[in-house]
């Protein structure tokens, strides 16, 4: 099982053999891989090596260290987007051939915090529909949204009986939405939200925040998605210029 010395940095190496390991089924997903004394004994490193390439593979969600407990393989993601393709959460779900459904949890009219309004800027906001809701794949909850749209673009008792809000949105702008601006980051604990998605203590979420523009560039939706890292992965296709 040890590696084989190529000129490239050790722990790269040992990063490799490990995801390769997994593709090839020595460990399955959810399964426990041996310690870190056994694990650098096989692959035939240093333990500091070792701790190196866990460390990247854990940033890559491929492995979750979870303290006094072990190092377990996680499972492999069932939803994979592009980040540069606008796509609905509903498709993304759909695609994967799973029934997606919504949970609402609220929909209130809230005064828009400075922050707020600036993001909606020039657009003066004062009032926003703040929308939470649970989005669930065969029904398991795998995304909690938030949404907030500026009062009067869609009448507020409309939003429970809408399937998508881009639609409803859409709908009564009889504007397009053409683009959106987008910022990922990983979340750990959060009380309510992990109750709400049934995720493990340990386990990462990914905060999608976005703000939404029509064709003409008028900002009419800020949604923050909270997704479920073992269920969702995105990609981006970057090109040099």
């Amino acid at each position: 099982m040890s590696i084989k010395t190529d000129s490239r940095h050790l722990y790269l190496q040992v990063i490799d053999k490990i995801k390769q390991d997994i593709q090839q089924g020595e460990y399955a997903e959810g399964e426990k891989l041996p310690s870190e004394f056994q694990l650098s004994k096989e692959l035939g490193v240093s333990r500091a090596t070792l701790r190196e390439a866990l460390r990247v593979l854990e940033e890559e969600n491929v492995i979750v260290r979870r303290h006094g407990v072990g190092t377990f393989v996680n499972p492999k993601p069932v939803f994979s987007s592009g980040i540069e393709l606008l796509s609905s959460v509903t498709d993304m779900i759909e695609a994967s051939g799973k029934e997606a459904a919504s949970q609402f949890l609220s929909t209130e009219l809230v005064d828009a915090t400075i922050e707020e309004t600036s993001c909606f800027a020039p657009k003066k906001v004062d009032k926003l529909i703040a929308v939470e809701r649970v989005r669930t794949a065969d029904m398991e909850p795998v995304v909690f949204c938030i949404d907030k749209i500026p009062e009067g673009l869609v009448p507020l008792h409309m939003i429970h009986r809408a399937d998508s809000l881009f639609g409803l949105m859409e709908k009564h702008l009889n504007k397009r939405i053409s683009y959106a601006i987008s910022y990922i980051e990983p979340i750990s604990y959060h009380d309510r939200i992990y109750e709400i998605l049934n995720c493990s203590t340990d386990q990462a979420l990914l905060l999608l925040n976005q703000m939404h523009y029509t064709e003409d560039d008028e900002p009419v939706l800020y949604s923050s998605n909270y997704f479920r890292s073992d269920m969702f992965r995105f990609h981006v296709l970057r090109k040099r210029p």
